[in-house]
C-alpha cells in the first residue's frame, strides 16, 4: 500500500498537487531545488492549500541538484530507503530528474506512474496498477487554482453570490449595448455625470442633471435619449424624465444596476459570464475575480482582475473582455496570468466587441489565445466558441 508519494517539484502548480489529491497519501516527499527546499513561505502556502482542500497530509521537502543525474539518484535512494511504502509520480521535472527516476526504477521495484494532461488520465509506468488508465476525477474551483499557485482570491467589483438574481437581465442588457455600441462610452459618461458618488455615505439611486453635460477633454455630451429609454424599457431605470430645458432625471432600480450602468465594460463581462454558465460545462464560473499574486492580502501586493474565469475538472479557463480594440499588452497580460495560475493545461480567450485585425489575431495565435470578436457576438456564437475552447 502506498503511504508515501514522491513528487518532483515543478514550476507548474497543478503537477505538484494533482497526484496528491488523486491518491491521498499520508505524506508527500517533494524532491526540489535548493531555492524551494529552503523557502519556508512557499512551503507554508502549499500546506495552506491542502488544508483549504480538506486534505491532511505531511509535506517533506528534500533538496536536490535537479540537473545532476547522479546526485538525484542518490537522493532518490535515500528517500526510498527511509520510506519503503512509497510510489513515484514522474509527472513534471527536468530531463535529469526523469532520467534519474528511470535508473531508480531499474534498481528498485517501487511503483511509478504519471499523468497525461491531454487524456486527463493517470498511467502505470511500472508496478503501479492502481494508476493504470485511471481517469482523473478531481475538480477545482477558481479559488483553488489561485491558491495552488501560491496566490489568493480577493473580492472584486461584483458579488458573484447575487448574480443569479440578475440572470434574466443580462441578455436584454447586452442587446441594448449592441444597439448602442458605438456611443456606449459617451452614454456611460453621461450617466456618471448625472449620478455622482457620495464619498461620505451610501450612494443615491436618484440621478438628475442637465440635458448637456461636460464630457472628456472639454467636449459636451447630450442626453442619450434612445439609450436611456431603452434602459427604462428593460427595467434598469425608473421614473425617467427627459427635457432639453429642465434636464434629465431618473432612478436606478438598485445599487448593482447603478454600478453596471456607470461602468463601460460590465455589460460584456456579464454576457460572457452568462454564456459560460449556459454551456453547462463548468463547475465554477466567476466574474471580476481578483488574484493576489502573493496571497498575503497586503496593501502593496501585486493583483490582477480577471473579467471571467471558470473551471472544468482540473482545467481553468481565463477570459478577458474588451469593448475596445485589443492591445498587445492585454494579450501578454492574459497569457502571463494563464501560465502562472493555470499552467499548460489552462485555456485562454479574449472576447472583444470589435472586429479583431490581423496583427492582433497573429499575436493571439502565437500566445495560444482564442479570439472571439464582434461577429461572434452579433451572431450568437459566443457560447459555441466557449464550448470549442474545451475540445
Amino acid at each position: 500500500m502506498m503511504r508515501t508519494l514522491i513528487e518532483l517539484y515543478d514550476e507548474r502548480p497543478l503537477e505538484n498537487v494533482l497526484g496528491v489529491e488523486m491518491f491521498k497519501p499520508e505524506r508527500v516527499v517533494y524532491i526540489c531545488p535548493e531555492n524551494i527546499a529552503s523557502n519556508a513561505r512557499i512551503q507554508k502556502k502549499l500546506r495552506t492549500y491542502f488544508s483549504h482542500r480538506g486534505q491532511k497530509v505531511e509535506l517533506i521537502f528534500v533538496k536536490a541538484n535537479i540537473f545532476d543525474t547522479e546526485a538525484m539518484l542518490r537522493v532518490f535512494r535515500k528517500v526510498v530507503i527511509q520510506y519503503p511504502d512509497c510510489a513515484l509520480d514522474i509527472t513534471g521535472g527536468t530531463d535529469a530528474v526523469l532520467f534519474a527516476a528511470g535508473l531508480l526504477s531499474a534498481e528498485m521495484p517501487i511503483p511509478v506512474f504519471t499523468y497525461s494532461r491531454r487524456k486527463n488520465c493517470f498511467y502505470d509506468i511500472r508496478n503501479a496498477p492502481f494508476a493504470a488508465k485511471l481517469p482523473c476525477d478531481v475538480t477545482y474551483s477558481v479559488e483553488d487554482c489561485f491558491m495552488m499557485a501560491g496566490g489568493s482570491m480577493r473580492t472584486g467589483r461584483v458579488d458573484n453570490n447575487i448574480l443569479a438574481n440578475y440572470y434574466d437581465d443580462i441578455e436584454p442588457f447586452f442587446r441594448l449595448y449592441l444597439d448602442n455600441r458605438r456611443g456606449w462610452t459617451k452614454i456611460v459618461t453621461y450617466i456618471q455625470r448625472v449620478s455622482p458618488g457620495n464619498p461620505d455615505g451610501p450612494v443615491s439611486l436618484d440621478a438628475a442633471g442637465a440635458y448637456t453635460v461636460k464630457g472628456e477633454r472639454a467636449s459636451r455630451i447630450s442626453a442619450p435619449e434612445d439609450a436611456l429609454r431603452g434602459m427604462e424599457r428593460i427595467g434598469f431605470l425608473q421614473d425617467l424624465k427627459i427635457d432639453q430645458e429642465s434636464g434629465v432625471s431618473f432612478c436606478f432600480r438598485d445599487t448593482q444596476i447603478r454600478a453596471w450602468l456607470r461602468d463601460v465594460g460590465s455589460v460584456l463581462e456579464l454576457y460572457t459570464y452568462k454564456a459560460c454558465l449556459d454551456t453547462g460545462l463548468f463547475s465554477d464560473v466567476r466574474t471580476s475575480a481578483i488574484v493576489d499574486w502573493e496571497g498575503d492580502g497586503s496593501q502593496n501586493a501585486v493583483t490582477n482582475e480577471l473579467d471571467v474565469m471558470c473551471t472544468r475538472g482540473v482545467t481553468p479557463v481565463f477570459i478577458s473582455c474588451k469593448t475596445c480594440d485589443v492591445k498587445t499588452e492585454a494579450l501578454n497580460e492574459l497569457a502571463i496570468l494563464r501560465d502562472r495560475f493555470g499552467g499548460q493545461i489552462a485555456r485562454a480567450a479574449i472576447v472583444t466587441a470589435e472586429r479583431g485585425g490581423s496583427p492582433m489575431r497573429n499575436r493571439a495565435g502565437e500566445l495560444n489565445i482564442a479570439v472571439i470578436d464582434l461577429n461572434d457576438l452579433k451572431n450568437g456564437r459566443l457560447e459555441k466558441r466557449i464550448r470549442a475552447l474545451m475540445k
